[in-house]
């Protein structure tokens, strides 16, 4: 299972990296992120569920740490403090944003909106070398120990 899963992730990692902008192109923007700036706060969240549910990515991550905490055999509460902490750790690239938006004022924007163009830019870099570490972790995990 998570051998499979880590292939998957280490197959999009290959696909992520050909996919980077050469030098001089300008990157396309992900259709999600182009019109990010106009988005409603209902509108947001309605993408924010949809691009955290569907995703196919988030969604092998998910599978494979579910497995993981499967395979420990927790108790029930244990298991539920496990997910708990997952998710929180999984909100954090999202609230740490939000909050410093919030209580940053102008600056703030300012440096969110540079790290948002970098980020546009090099898109499919961050993705591949993501998607290549957790590929890697699952396939590692999901080998027999020798």
């Amino acid at each position: 299972g998570k051998v499979v899963l880590g292939a998957v992730l280490l197959l999009a990692a290959v696909r992520n990296w050909r996919s980077r902008p050469v030098a001089g192109e300008e990157p396309e923007m992900p259709k999600w992120m182009a019109g990010i700036d106009e988005l409603t706060p209902p509108k947001a969240l309605g993408l924010g569920l949809l691009l955290a549910g569907v995703n196919p990515k988030n969604l092998i991550l998910t599978v494979g740490a579910a497995t993981s905490v499967a395979q420990l055999g927790l108790p029930t509460t244990d298991a539920a403090v496990s997910l708990v902490v997952f998710v929180v750790l999984a909100s954090v690239t999202i609230a740490v944003p939000v909050v410093y938006y919030l209580i940053g004022g102008a600056g703030a924007a300012a440096t969110l909106d540079r790290l948002k163009d970098w980020l546009g830019f090099h898109n499919a870099a961050v993705m591949a070398v993501l998607l290549l570490v957790f590929g890697v972790d699952l396939i590692a995990k999901g080998l027999p120990a020798i």
